[in-house]
């Protein structure tokens, strides 16, 4: 969990205003959710391993002897939680508000969420989501939408050029049910898939005998991945069926390149998209489409998400079509170049001891009537470092304020 200095505050804010204004501009509507949620509903088993990192509020009232009574049993000590992630609380909101909402609701959240995480680069305990969904479309159309609003607000970022993997969980169930993997070994078999880009065909093949695998799966299953692989540039259904096993079918296939086809459309051209067979995504609430942004720049994920139609069911007593894409904030802001407002006129107004405080308000008060962002400082021995720090916090201008100064008098000079 960090502080923010001033520099960075200003910083997170402007990308996430251009992300706010993007979403917006593809007509989504931002809601809020309170940051704590019941025990139950964290731990309800769709959260995938993240249930295990959230942090627990102790229920109220517990003596010692409550306590230790209840020592062995997380659900008796603690009746709520922080959440994890934004999607739970997202398919608790639509459940409580159904009958306030449009019939297809697409949503922005973007707060902080919180996860008891090993501290290291690129992980923190506390930290930023930027979730679209679309709550009540089954088509693809919803997919299309999410995608092209996620790469527009990347574009606007500076950051062109991502790329989506995208798969589909029920492609993966009939691969794995090709190669004749039980259905009992798929969780374990599909965490070792998952480590395909970091060990490789070879490794994966490796570890998956070593969980003790069907054995005859593991061989058809390596035997795959070591064909030659022809190269199909568009994103489409011969892309994607030159992918997968010899007459694997499904109408997640025509779904996917349907996807393709409308954001190919949408960004006047050919559609940023990848068909990833060994794309995966942990998240057990997972039911169809998965989806995830690569970058050049960078080897990790910049955002991920996918289909999730059985979650807002568990609570609203029906199932209810709904997808989402999470942009992973922490990590864009530290790519994206920085850009001050430079139409914002920003000044400091350095002040002699002797100036009285109702001429250096008006002062201010004047020039922050015309637009200027304004900051007073006494002048101190050396100016030097004040107009340091002053650049650094994003000033622009600055001006020497004498006493019976007024704002047409003043010589306001550039920094820098």
């Amino acid at each position: 969990m960090r502080d923010f200095l001033p520099a960075d505050k200003a910083r997170r804010e402007r990308v996430l205003a251009v992300i706010r204004q993007r979403y917006r501009a593809h007509g989504f509507d931002e809601i809020e959710t309170p940051v704590v949620e019941d025990y139950e509903r964290l731990h309800a088993g769709i959260g995938g391993d993240n249930e295990k990192l959230a942090y627990n509020v102790l229920r109220r009232g517990l003596d010692a002897d409550g306590i230790r009574a209840a020592a062995d049993d997380p659900a008796a000590l603690s009746d709520l939680g922080l959440r994890y992630d934004l999607t739970v609380p997202l398919a608790r909101f639509y459940a409580s508000h159904r009958a306030e909402l449009p019939g297809v609701f697409r949503a922005v959240q973007i707060a902080p969420v919180w996860r008891a995480e090993r501290p290291q680069k690129g992980r923190y305990r506390q930290f930023v989501q930027c979730d679209i969904d679309i709550i009540g479309d089954a088509s693809s159309r919803a997919e299309a939408e999410l995608i092209t609003a996620t790469l527009d607000a990347l574009d606007a970022l500076g950051l062109e050029g991502g790329i989506v993997r995208v798969n589909d969980r029920r492609l993966l169930d009939a691969m794995l049910d090709h190669f004749g993997f039980p259905e009992a070994e798929r969780p374990g078999v599909l965490i070792t898939i998952d480590k395909l880009d970091k060990i490789g065909a070879a490794g994966v093949a490796t570890e998956l005998r070593e969980r003790s695998a069907a054995p005859e799966a593991v061989d058809a299953f390596a035997e795959f991945l070591a064909r030659e692989k022809g190269t199909v540039s568009r994103f489409d259904d011969e892309q994607i069926r030159a992918a997968l096993p010899d007459g694997l079918a499904g109408d997640a296939i025509g779904a996917l390149a349907a996807i393709g086809e409308a954001v190919a459309a949408a960004r006047g051209g050919e559609a940023p998209l990848v068909f990833d067979p060994f794309l995966v995504r942990g998240m057990g609430y997972y039911t169809g489409t998965i989806f995830e942004i690569a970058h050049p720049l960078v080897s990790y994920s910049l955002g991920g998400g996918g289909r999730y139609d059985g979650m807002i069911g568990r609570f609203l007593g029906q199932d209810v079509p709904a997808v989402g894409f999470s942009l992973g904030f922490e990590r864009i802001v530290d790519l994206v170049t920085d850009a001050a407002d430079d139409d914002i006129h920003a000044v400091v107004l350095v002040h002699d001891r002797e100036v009285e405080v109702a001429e250096l308000i008006a002062l201010k008060s004047a020039l922050v009537a015309r637009g200027s962002r304004v900051r007073l400082e006494q002048r101190p021995k050396n100016l030097k470092p004040l107009l340091e720090r002053a650049t650094a916090d994003g000033y622009t201008h600055f001006a020497a304020v004498r006493p019976g100064a007024t704002v047409d008098t003043l010589e306001i000079k550039p920094l820098g």
